[in-house]
């Protein structure tokens, strides 16, 4: 196999027995293109695509215009100087359209039938075979130098159709051949003469066509060596013409049959920025004439154009799709997400697991997938990918270290997994490269790096996960491994890696400058949009992906507020809408009129509602013809990065969602507030967000928390204190209530007088909707663990819908649990109930739970206290 250029994009089909045959292959592909799901056009050795085809139409966009598109425009190359120079001065491209004169062809696009000979293709304008072309230009010059005036119909009418030629003799050519003994086409003989006339074939007299040839044909022809002629008529290449046509003949079964049904595929199922000029498309069938390969797999990719190579490319991708089954690939070392309906954004269906050469790690990894894709499908690529490189940095290891390769699952043993721990550490603690060959983002080798302590964590994380998984379902077990090999592979923890500083306010208003923001404007050349994404960060402290994806129609009005409409995908709140100021409305709007600008200029036409919901507001520049995709997120780091560099500052847009939450919360917001307004997770998360200085009194005043009643109270989250600081009278009342009229119960005391004298609960017990159920300090991290499984339910909910009611089911207690929080932090024993483990026996006779005091004697000791200050 020749798959040079692509090796970890080939199907594999000549190195697993296991997979379809040859002949299996083309009797697929014949059955679906043979199906109704196939258009007809895709049918046959030479496809006639029509010129207002969706997908592959090819005429000029000015109406009546018979011309052909010109590189990737939609306009022929007259009509596209044209409307450049209308550009330059100004005008929209609604009005061009309006006043474009259609042209006519300067040469048929398809050679029709000669109006005389129908069996010959006609030249020129005047719809005549070269050899009644000559016959009517010659005696047309006779009559006019009789001074008479030639008669077109008077001259046909003495005409005699000529016998037609056949096909042109090159072998991919679909074109009638011209009235001469070479039988070619007009196009095939000129290529022929500008080729030095292989073959030396030569006419008895050249003077003499076809209208000189008897009922025999032409006359003899001689050739200074005929097979050197035929074998340049076998592999001549097609003249492409600016049309719909395209020749598959002369291509081997398979391969025809592998670009008809590409193209018939991708013609239903267009990706965004994926066009495929047929220009292209039959350079491709001419490489593959040359090669003259079976099939697509046996291409070299390094002899094509880079466009042609990402179209091949992607054909391959389909066509293993078709090739392999979804037990078929676990044979041959790769996985698809395809054959799940799943489909990761920027990221291709191919997973490639060569790079584990152990087999038994392989297919349990598979099967993990596997199993992922079939139970909850992730949201990203990172889990297959993190996965994939845990596993690549174990089997080099084991290839090296462990016996027979690691190969052998019977003879791996506990310390084999504790020294591939300790490689590990060893080389995230000093930055050595890691073992496993990891390719770069673009696929083109492998990637030299460096490993790290989170990088060997992630590691550790996925082995283990892995592992695990295996023990689970019986898969280690089945081929051999060490139960103890298994168990020792340790867990990885989380991230140690820093959160972001929210930025100084030096910082802050050197990024807010009208000057310095004129700067990042002359960056954006191209007017993308990148100075409107760098200040809807600033004012909104939206995740830098949730403004660059945003939709045309993001923009709107309800109760004359302004709104922002726009997806939190990371939570899950799709069209979220969030209030904006009237400043970044205005904004938003000259960017939207910039972009239905664009669009206009794109089809001549505005967008519809529809379209106008699904358009970016800041589309990229290539590879999207619908203006559905936005411009990357590395467009607008690039940029942001350049300009930051200028001003000899650092920094980078993720601050700016810090930056926000920390001015919310001085401005008196809680993090509840925090939380709901830049769609985190968790008040957890806020609180990593939002950057508490203690020193801040304002700040300190906005997370105090309130006292509230219980969760079963018939008012719960009552309001028990005026937001200040709880006095000690307050919590001292409370304690003292609690150590006389309370008894034990699951998270919490009772307080109701016949259950602590010792009778049977009148509620069977259902203390957490009880109105006589209390909390004390004891209980705090019991129902922290509570908050976090609630949490992780509302999480994990399928719809919006239910995480909401978690949330609404939980919020009362979760009230509860803030004011316990800040009873005890004004009595200063919030720092012990945090550490308090109720799962010890010996903490019910700890200091939490066995202190109580009078209330008298704490009354006059607050007293005395206040005297001694005054």
């Amino acid at each position: 196999m020749r798959n040079t250029g692509s090796s970890s994009l080939a199907l594999l089909v000549n190195r697993h027995a296991a997979t379809r045959t040859v002949k299996d292959r083309l009797e697929v592909l014949e059955a679906i293109i043979a199906s109704p799901m196939v258009d007809p056009i895709f049918h046959g050795d030479v496809l006639r695509i029509p010129a207002d085809h969706p997908v592959y139409g090819w005429r000029c966009k000015v109406e009546d215009c018979q011309r052909s598109k010109e590189g990737g425009w939609d306009l022929c190359h007259r009509h596209q100087d044209q409307w450049m120079a209308l550009r330059r001065d100004g005008a929209p491209y609604t009005s061009f359209l309006e006043i474009a004169e259609p042209l006519q062809t300067r040469s048929w696009s398809d050679p029709k039938p000669c109006l005389i000979c129908p069996d010959l293709p006609a030249v020129g304008q005047m719809g005549l075979c070269s050899v009644h072309t000559k016959r009517w230009t010659g005696w047309e010059r006779w009559m006019r130098k009789k001074e008479c005036v030639p008669t077109y119909e008077e001259w046909a009418s003495r005409q005699t159709p000529l016998p037609g030629m056949g096909k042109c003799r090159v072998l991919a050519c679909s074109e009638l051949a011209d009235p001469h003994p070479l039988r070619l086409c007009s196009r095939h003989r000129n290529l022929y003469s500008r080729q030095g006339r292989p073959g030396d074939a030569q006419v008895p007299d050249r003077r003499q066509g076809a209208q000189h040839a008897g009922p025999n044909g032409p006359g003899p022809i001689t050739y200074g060596d005929e097979a050197a002629f035929n074998s340049w008529c076998r592999t001549a290449p097609v003249i492409v013409r600016m049309t719909g046509t395209l020749s598959l003949l002369g291509l081997r079964p398979l391969v025809r049959a592998e670009i008809q049904w590409t193209l018939s595929h991708h013609a239903t199922t267009q990706l965004e920025g994926a066009y495929w000029p047929l220009r292209f498309i039959q350079h491709i069938a001419q490489y593959c004439r040359d090669q003259d390969v079976n099939s697509l797999t046996d291409l070299d990719l390094d002899g094509l154009t880079d466009h042609c190579r990402k179209i091949v490319k992607a054909m391959l991708s389909e066509l293993r799709l078709v090739y392999f089954t979804r037990e078929d690939t676990k044979q041959c070392g790769f996985f698809e997400t395809a054959h799940y309906g799943v489909i990761f954004p920027n990221c291709s269906s191919h997973f490639d697991l060569t790079c584990i050469s152990q087999t038994w790690m392989r297919n349990i990894l598979w099967d993990f997938f596997d199993d992922l894709l079939r139970t909850k499908p992730p949201r990203s690529q990172t889990t297959f990918k993190a996965m994939r490189r845990a596993c690549s940095e174990l089997s080099a290891y084991l290839s090296a270290q462990a016996p027979a390769g690691g190969r052998d699952p019977h003879r791996l043993t506990e310390q084999h997994m504790l020294d591939f721990v300790a490689d590990q550490r060893h080389r995230g603690r000093n930055g050595l490269p890691p073992l496993g060959l990891h390719s770069d983002p673009g696929g083109r080798g492998p990637k030299q790096s460096r490993a790290t302590p989170d990088a060997v964590a992630r590691t550790f994380t996925g082995v283990r996960r892995l592992l695990l998984f295996g023990l689970a379902e019986g898969l280690t077990g089945a081929v051999g491994l060490d139960r103890r090999f298994v168990t020792a592979a340790p867990t990885g923890g989380g991230a140690r890696g820093g959160r972001r500083q929210p930025f100084s306010d030096e910082v802050a208003r050197a990024l807010a400058a009208d000057a310095n923001l004129v700067l990042l404007d002359q960056r954006d050349v191209e007017d993308r949009g990148l100075r409107d994404i760098w200040e809807t960060l600033v004012l909104t402290g939206r995740r830098a992906n949730e403004v660059i994806k945003l939709r045309l129609e993001c923009v709107g009005r309800i109760n004359e507020l302004p709104l922002l409409w726009h997806d939190q995908t990371k939570v899950g709140n799709l069209d979220e809408g969030i209030r904006i100021p009237e400043r970044l409305v205005e904004r938003l709007k000259v960017r939207q009129a910039k972009t239905i600008d664009r669009f206009v200029e794109r089809y001549g036409r505005e967008p519809t509602p529809e379209e106008r919901t699904r358009i970016a507001l800041f589309p990229r520049r290539s590879t999207n013809r619908a203006a559905l995709q936005s411009v990357s997120y590395g467009f607008f780091q690039t940029g942001f990065s350049t300009w930051v560099n200028e001003l000899d500052i650092r920094g980078v847009p993720h601050q700016a969602r810090h930056t926000l939450a920390t001015k919310l919360l001085k401005a008196g917001a809680n993090l509840s507030h925090v939380k709901r307004y830049l769609g985190q997770v968790s008040e957890a998360m806020a609180e990593h967000y939002a950057h508490i200085a203690n020193t801040d009194p304002k700040l300190n005043e906005a997370l105090e928390a309130l006292w509230v009643a219980g969760p079963g109270a018939a008012e719960p989250g009552l309001l028990l204190s005026s937001g200040e600081p709880m006095t000690r009278e307050q919590v001292t009342a409370l304690v003292v209530d609690l150590t006389r009229r309370s008894t034990p119960a699951e998270g919490g005391f009772c307080t109701f007088q016949p259950v602590v004298d010792g009778n049977a609960c009148p509620w069977n017990m259902d203390c957490h909707n009880c109105d006589k159920f209390v909390l004390s300090g004891a209980d705090l991290v019991y129902w922290h663990r509570k908050r976090e499984q609630w949490r992780m339910r509302a999480e994990q909910a399928p719809t919006p819908e239910i995480a909401d009611y978690f949330h609404e089911l939980f919020e009362p207690t979760a009230r509860a649990i803030n004011g316990l929080e800040k009873a005890l932090a004004a009595v200063g024993l919030l720092d012990e109930a945090l550490s308090l483990d109720l799962r010890r026996p010996q903490d019910y006779f700890g200091r939490v739970w066995a202190t109580a005091f009078r209330a008298q004697e704490l009354a006059r000791h607050d007293y005395e206290d206040d005297g001694e200050a005054a």
